[in-house]
Order: structure tokens, then sequence, then C-alpha cells
């Protein structure tokens, strides 16, 4: 099982979903509910204090969902938090998010800190809006297809990232130990249909991305 959720990040960041994903397993965030209803998308679940909301459209998101997760707006947890622990007890293959960039970057930065839970959980977490897919990777060995993102970066999502080796890249590595801070893997490139990366200790993040407008 795939879960999808969407939050209330800025509409103009968020891919179309109808072409894409509109039968996947959809859970909705806040103001993320009734753009997905607006889509002709009902959600499993709606979560949030519906706080980015008018009172005329949480009428018309109650009427449409049987099952909505209200709380209140002061919380230790945002939203989108209290989505993903629901997911992550699903126990799912994958979770990807949506609308979690472009708007606020401490709700941003907040959604990264989830990509490590769901690490922390071993299921597979990405992050996606209109240019960029994020995800975040323990040690091991893995695999990079080519797709509609040109550019494919890596950062260190701790200390240090130790014997990271890039192959089929337009800047391959060897055995390269990467700190934390560095950019030294920024806008890579695949120069194959497929390529691999691999690393011996730490947490990396994968970025892959492209330009306004290129997608």
């Amino acid at each position: 099982m795939i879960i999808h959720i969407l939050a209330g990040g800025p509409d103009e960041q968020v891919p179309t979903l109808v072409n894409q994903w509109k039968d996947a397993e959809w859970i909705g965030v806040d103001r993320g509910v009734f753009s997905l209803l607006q889509q002709n998308i009902t959600p499993r679940k709606a979560f949030g204090d519906f706080d980015s909301i008018t009172e005329e459209q949480l009428e018309y998101v109650r009427k449409q969902l049987g099952d909505i997760e209200l709380y209140p707006a002061e919380k230790d947890a945002t939203d989108l938090e209290l989505a993903f622990q629901w997911a992550i007890k699903q126990n799912p293959q994958m979770i990807r998010l949506f609308g979690a960039t472009g708007g606020r970057l401490d709700h941003m930065f907040g959604t990264l800190q989830l990509l490590y839970r769901g690490l922390s959980a071993e299921i597979e977490v990405q992050m996606i809006d209109k240019q960029n897919s994020i995800q975040l990777f323990s040690a091991g060995a893995y695999t990079v297809e080519a797709s509609k993102y040109r550019y494919v970066s890596f950062i260190p999502y701790s200390q240090d990232v130790e014997g990271l080796t890039l192959e089929g890249f337009k800047y391959p590595l060897t055995n390269h130990q990467v700190e934390l801070g560095s950019t030294l893997c920024i806008s890579n490139e695949l120069i194959q249909q497929r390529g691999t990366f691999s690393f011996n200790k730490g947490i990396l993040m994968m970025v892959r991305s492209n330009d306004e407008g290129c997608l």
C-alpha cells in the first residue's frame, strides 16, 4: 500500500494530482483536504485544526467526509505530523508527501524531520512538489533511474557520510567522505539510463530536481 498525504502548502507548488495519482490512497491535512475535494479526490481521512480554511469551506468538508480528525490549533505536533503518525501505523510500502514546500520554511524543515522518522521505521518516504523529489537513505547501495528530473543532488543529513560512491553520473565519486555542510554533491546529473550510489555510514538526502518551468 502507498499512502499519499496532501498538506496545506501553496497550490502552485503541488503537482497535478488528478492525472497521476487520483486512484491512490489519499489523506488530507488542513487546507489540503479542501484542495483534494476540489479535484474530485475523496481522502480516506482528514487531519487538522483547519485554521487555514473558512467556516464555509470547513462545513463543505464535513458534508463530504465522514472521518475528520479535528484538533485544536495549540498542540504539540503539526497537523502533518499527526497525519504522518497515523500513516506510519498502517505499515505502508511508501508514503508520499505533497503540499509541504513553497510556503513557510519552518513547516518545510519540520516535514524533513518526518522523512527521518520514516527512515527509522524502514518505510520509504518521498516529499514531492512541482520541481523536486526528496528522500533520505541509510547506508547501503541504491539504484537511480533516469526520469523527468534533470539534477540529482546528494546532501549529508548526518555529521558525515562515509564511503560515498557514485556511478553512472556526470561527476562520479569513489569511496569519498562527505562532511556535513559540504556542497560537493549538488547538481549532479545522470549520464546513463541508470546510475548507482552507495555509502558505508551516515544518512544521505537525495534531491531530484528541475529548474522552474522545466517539468
